[in-house]
């Protein structure tokens, strides 16, 4: 059986850079301690426990706000981002912190912030309860709508007298961002699409959809809590049905791949290296 592993399987350039300072931050003695990350580093449970078997530990906003002064040493921020008055509580509480936000978040961010700052009406296309979308609309303000489906785009009400920006999370679905926008400009044709889905998002999309195409099995590793992961096995399942969501190699079944001779592997910006390696291993073993 034929293997074949995406060129853009696994950490994206934001989760990597943030795993690696984390891991530096963990093994330098000179770092202040405890060492905490709010929230989830990524949504992926097996990078979560490397982080913890380093001593670093995750922590809460509201566990944040209660702390005491020296309880919390150094605080990361994810490659997520978080909004300004998240910066304001650390600075007022007296917080060191490490910021790890993703240079492509910090983009929207700045949009956010400038669209905001010219009392335009921001659309944010994206997952309301995502940490990165909760961090954009920190910076874009009260007049900052997020939608998630086209049913809640066609109801929503904007001032057409007004200018309007569109930006997006930059994990989105390039061809759900499309729909979107074709829905915006029927409503609003003066708004602004601004494009900031990742071109790493967008590569990793393009070539899942000629995987899906090309190999008789596609199987794409990833948490149900990662949205790019998610959504990567959503666009492969829809060109191929016989696509499977695995988040490592244990729950994966020698029956999906019986009387197939090719395969396509793809995993989603928080999968790490490791969990990929040990999935194309038991392929492997599983085609021979």
């Amino acid at each position: 059986m034929k293997i074949t592993l995406s060129r853009h399987a696994g950490f994206c350039d934001g989760v990597d850079r943030a795993f690696k300072i984390v891991e530096k931050l963990a093994k330098d003695t000179k770092t202040r301690r405890p060492i905490f990350v709010l929230g989830s580093l990524v949504h992926n449970s097996d990078v979560v426990g490397r982080v913890e078997s380093w001593g670093v530990r995750k922590i809460g906003l509201d566990e944040v706000r209660s702390a005491k002064l020296g309880e919390i040493g150094t605080l990361v921020i994810t490659a997520h981002g978080v909004g300004p008055k998240i910066y304001e509580l650390l600075k007022r509480r007296q917080i060191s912190y490490v910021d790890t936000t993703c240079p492509r978040v910090i983009k929207v961010q700045r949009l956010a912030k400038i669209f905001a700052d010219r009392g335009t009406q921001i659309i944010i296309v994206g997952e309301r309860d995502h940490k990165e979308v909760r961090g954009i609309l920190g910076w874009a303000g009260k007049r900052a709508k997020i939608v998630e489906t086209e049913a809640a785009l066609k109801r929503l009400k904007l001032d057409p007298q007004k200018k309007i920006a569109v930006i997006s999370q930059t994990t989105q679905s390039q061809d759900f961002l499309k729909r979107m926008a074709e829905i915006i400009q029927q409503k609003y044709p003066q708004a602004e699409i601004v494009e900031t889905i990742c071109l790493t998002t967008q590569s990793r999309q393009g070539e899942v959809k000629k995987m899906a195409q090309k190999h008789e099995v596609m199987v794409v590793i990833g948490s149900p809590e990662s949205a790019n992961s998610t959504r990567l096995w959503e666009i492969a399942k829809e060109i191929n049905p016989r696509t499977h969501f695995v988040q490592r190699a244990i729950d994966l079944r020698p029956s999906w791949f019986k009387n197939h001779q090719s395969v396509g592997v793809t995993a989603g910006a928080s999968t790490p290296e490791w969990v990929i390696e040990e999935v194309t291993r038991f392929l492997a073993k599983v085609g021979k």
